[in-house]
């Protein structure tokens, strides 16, 4: 019974681990600033593996592990219902969740009016919540400090 459980917990563990090349090819060049602060839980796994994501699109990260990641929410005016499990500034945009590196690339280059970007929650299939076969649809919501929110970019088939 032990060792069923083990095979099971391990092969679960793999799904969750499995990487997916879907995200690490750059569709967006950019040659700007890519000096990028992410606030996170110490104990988030997922979180890591988003920042992986950006450094493998040559990002350059500076990670802060906190314990009062919903207090640099609130300082970088992020709205309740776009909040996610870390938070990131790259000049003078938020970025919020496993918002895909591309995705930041295009915001950068067109520099938009906005505050920033936000995939809400924790979509499966999103860079750093990769499962094997399973990709959910999912929006990269783009929000100002007014609280107006559109659509960025919608991945349905990706």
């Amino acid at each position: 019974m032990t060792s069923c459980l083990t095979l099971m917990v391990m092969s679960f563990t793999t799904q969750l681990q499995a990487g997916d090349p879907t995200w690490d090819i750059a569709r967006e060049s950019y040659t700007g600033t890519k000096s990028i602060t992410v606030y996170r839980d110490p104990d988030c796994g997922c979180c890591s593996k988003w920042i992986a994501h950006l450094k493998k699109h040559e990002f350059d990260v500076t990670d802060i592990k906190t314990g009062e990641i919903a207090k640099i929410k609130d300082e970088y005016n992020v709205p309740y219902g776009l909040a996610s499990c870390h938070t990131a500034i790259i000049d003078g945009y938020v970025i919020e969740g496993h918002v895909p590196a591309d995705d930041i690339k295009r915001l950068l280059h067109s520099r938009p009016d906005i505050r920033g970007l936000s995939v809400p929650q924790m979509p499966v299939g999103t860079p750093g919540m990769e499962m094997v076969d399973r990709k959910d649809p999912f929006r990269v919501i783009s929000f100002t400090d007014d609280g107006d929110a559109g659509i960025f970019q919608e991945y349905t088939d990706y």
